[in-house]
């Protein structure tokens, strides 16, 4: 059970002061920023103008302040599959009954910060469509991520991928540009980075053809058969979270001063960090942090998400403890950690809020220190608590 006494000259506990943080131009970087001021304003920017009807038969909804992930690319290439695996838990091997996509697929992520993904169909051209609102699909874009089939023929895929880049650019310039080189899980080392090498030369060759050279695009290797996928989309939610470097800033000294290998703020629904420590990054460890968050959450699944009835509530606050239930509760939050037998590491994970839980990996003479360890988490996780209601709506 955590140490509720609180820091206040331990590093840690001040990096949740903002007077003292940089702000950034960006404008996806700053849209979670600006989701108060439009609740407060309890309206919609007047200049922008509610989306017409698409193509597809689909009106886009007015802008509503939430960053927006767009997944583009050919037919079959595995957009639909990613975002089922991500966003909705599905097994990686019922991705197969999959059908193709035929409309535009909106999903509205409730997660620490609200965003929408949009899955596109890749059989439609939305430049060459007049009946699509540009400024309705792409004027709240955070990132465009474009799905590329690494098994198949891509060179149709990357000539449209040059043609949107050329297009947004000239309207959308601050929309981040990431590649994912999908289905790579059957391909070895070598060929995997012959691909990634051939994809990366054509597009830059590509673009700088057209004058725009250095252009801000990154590559993944992905496949939803690992955790690649996990790890492409949480460097793609940290470009758009605001003032990143805080977050990674109190994790670094918090393993400093713990003494902890490698540390993790997770989204606890997606699997996705959102925010890790300066130490190097290490596959091992992340996906090992992964799988115990899934042990978490199916044990929470079983054993503490039942309603408690009316009369066993006044059972338990009756004698001989008549108290209030939530009174009785000595840790109000999740709380769990184990031993790796392999290595004998422990292995810490403290819940933040219903959304993010972090994860750290500790050092074998961790458990040595263990009222340190609690006190000090406990005050980093405050840190994070007024962090994001910073930027979190008001409801």
């Amino acid at each position: 059970m955590p140490l509720k006494t609180p820091i206040h000259d331990h590093p840690a506990a001040g990096l949740a002061e903002p007077n003292h943080l940089p702000r950034y131009a960006s404008s996806a970087k700053l849209n979670l920023e600006l989701i108060l001021d439009q609740d407060r304003r309890g309206s919609v920017d007047p200049t922008k103008k509610n989306a017409g009807k698409s193509g597809d038969g689909i009106t886009a909804p007015p802008p509503q302040g939430k960053p927006r992930l767009m997944l583009m690319g050919q037919r079959r290439s595995g957009k639909s599959s990613i975002s089922s695996v991500v966003f909705h838990k599905l097994p990686p091997n019922e991705t197969l009954f999959l059908e193709s996509t035929a409309r535009i697929q909106k999903d509205s992520m409730a997660s620490f910060m609200d965003f929408q993904v949009w899955d596109f169909p890749g059989q439609i051209d939305v430049f060459e469509n007049p009946d699509f609102d540009m400024d309705a699909i792409f004027g709240e874009i955070g990132a465009l991520i474009w799905v590329i089939d690494a098994q198949d023929e891509y060179l149709e895929s990357l000539a449209r991928l040059t043609t949107t880049i050329l297009t947004l650019q000239r309207t959308y310039p601050s929309i981040n540009i990431e590649v994912f080189i999908h289905k790579v899980d059957s391909l070895s080392d070598e060929y995997k980075l012959d691909v990634q090498r051939d994809i990366t030369i054509r597009i830059q060759d590509d673009l700088s053809d057209h004058g725009f050279e250095n252009a801000p695009i990154t590559f993944h290797l992905t496949s939803i058969y690992n955790h690649s996928i996990f790890e492409a989309f949480s460097k793609v939610i940290q470009k758009l979270i605001p003032r990143l470097g805080t977050l990674e800033s109190m994790l670094t000294n918090l393993c400093r001063t713990c003494r902890f290998e490698k540390a993790y703020l997770f989204d606890v629904l997606s699997k996705i960090y959102i925010a890790t420590d300066g130490n190097a990054a290490d596959m091992a460890s992340y996906e090992i942090c992964s799988d115990y968050i899934d042990v978490i959450i199916d044990m929470t699944e079983v054993y503490g998400t039942w309603q408690r009835s009316d009369e066993g509530r006044a059972k338990l606050e009756g004698e001989p403890w008549s108290a209030r239930l939530e009174d009785q509760v000595g840790c109000g939050t999740a709380e769990s950690c184990l031993v790796l037998h392999d290595s004998n590491k422990p292995i810490m994970l403290r819940e933040v809020d219903r959304y993010l839980a972090l994860v750290a990996i500790m050092k074998e003479d961790s458990y040595d220190r263990m009222p340190l360890v609690n006190m000090n988490v406990e005050a980093v996780v405050e840190g994070l608590t007024e962090f994001f209601n910073i930027t979190k709506p008001r409801k």
